[in-house]
């Protein structure tokens, strides 16, 4: 390892806004199971598929429609 490195030519890295964040949801235990079992099929982890659901909905300006009684 070098005792210093030169960053003057570094450019700023052009995913940085994309990165994620860590939040704390509480979801339903059934609704964490279907996510669970389909992301398991998909072979992928819960968590990017729960993403990839809320990306596409937030995407697409899908409006929840909701019921009460």
């Amino acid at each position: 390892m070098r005792d210093n490195y030169d960053f003057s030519k570094s450019i700023k890295n052009p995913y940085s806004k994309k990165l994620k964040k860590q939040v704390t949801i509480r979801l339903d235990e059934d609704t964490i199971e279907y996510f669970k079992n389909m992301a398991e099929e998909k072979g992928i982890s819960y968590q990017s598929l729960i993403n990839l659901y809320l990306r596409d909905c937030a995407d697409t300006n899908k409006e929840l429609k909701v019921k009460w009684g």
